[in-house]
């Protein structure tokens, strides 16, 4: 399992996993307003396909909404597609 890391600004973030000092893959995501973060693309790097980093990133996107108690709405079709695969993600919704 990768280390899914998070920058944040002011208006927006992103989840991503880095190795070998290079960024392998990244989601990103707006704030719209103080409730909800809305995630906007996920990009995985040539190689890195299967490995599950999509999904892990999804994943600490969700433990972030828990621990901040705001929601999540994914824009993003490979993020709404997590969302839509793991009923146990929805609470976030």
């Amino acid at each position: 399992m990768a280390n899914v890391q998070l920058h944040l600004t002011e208006k927006n973030g992103y989840f991503f996993i880095e190795a070998e000092g290079m960024i392998q893959a990244q989601m990103t995501f707006i704030f719209a307003g103080p409730e909800r973060i809305i995630i906007d693309h996920t990009e995985v790097q040539p190689g890195n396909e299967g490995k599950g980093y999509g999904k892990q990133m999804v994943s600490a996107a969700v433990d972030y909404a828990r621990e901040k108690h705001i929601k999540i709405l994914p824009l993003c079709p490979f993020a709404k597609s997590v969302f839509d695969r793991t009923p146990e993600f929805r609470d976030v919704l």
